[in-house]
């Protein structure tokens, strides 16, 4: 409980401004694809100076709730999972560069994460799903000179079958923790020759989906990411 002597804060200008915009924007009164008021208009509307309007519209792009370009009107920003995610990349690179251990963690999380997704796409998966990982494995195969290539075919196998599951989040977790862990790759997959096991290894999880079987899925997928782990190392 605070004390009730404890002083209370002045705000900063730009921390009124920010909320008020803010407020236009989760009220509906801006809707994504609108453009911001300018500058001009709201130092006039809200009496401020330009510093303060600068701030707050910063502020609500650090947010992801508007994008601002060089040159162009700011513009309020549609929000999915995927944009939600991005907002936290930064912080978890951090994280990441200052722990090993939560290297580790993630590494935990994602096993956990893709057990449950590649059940949900052997129960789901339609024609078309099968179809788009099949193309994906494809495009990989031929991917086996070109490391980082390869290595975007491989998170893009994986955010397939995520996506199988129609739930936009599940597909957002999949491409934030891929996306994380892909600054701590080694490519020794590469440089040992094991890109053929990854491949034959992906190709054993599609054939569980496509047969509708999620335990035969889910067991082909814990040994893929049991002997990939090592691939994901801590820097230094």
């Amino acid at each position: 409980m605070r004390d009730s002597a404890e002083p209370i804060v002045r705000r900063k200008l730009w921390h009124e401004v920010f909320d008020r915009l803010r407020t236009m924007i989760t009220r509906g009164e801006l809707a994504p694809g609108d453009a911001m008021p300018s500058e001009r208009d709201l130092m006039d509307r809200f009496g401020v100076g330009r510093p303060a309007i600068r701030e707050a519209m910063q502020a609500l792009a650090n947010m992801g709730l508007i994008t601002i370009n060089h040159g162009e009107r700011a513009r309020v920003r549609q929000l999915t999972a995927k944009s939600l995610f991005q907002q936290v990349d930064l912080s978890a690179q951090f994280l990441l560069s200052a722990s090993p251990d939560s290297l580790e963690h993630l590494k935990q999380a994602r096993r956990f994460f893709e057990r449950g997704m590649v059940r949900e796409a052997a129960e789901k998966a339609a024609e078309a799903d099968i179809a788009g990982l099949e193309e994906t494995l494809l495009d990989q195969s031929g991917k086996l000179d070109d490391p980082a290539a390869f290595i975007a075919a491989d998170m893009r196998f994986h955010g397939r079958i995520a996506a199988i599951s129609g739930n936009p989040i599940f597909e957002a977790v999949s491409e934030a923790m891929l996306g994380w862990l892909r600054e701590y790759h080694t490519e020794m997959l590469i440089w040992t020759g094991k890109q053929n096991v990854t491949l034959a290894e992906h190709r054993e999880i599609l054939d569980h989906i496509r047969r509708h079987d999620p335990d035969a899925a889910e067991a082909a997928m814990i040994r893929h990411l049991d002997r990939s782990a090592v691939l994901y190392a801590h820097h230094g």
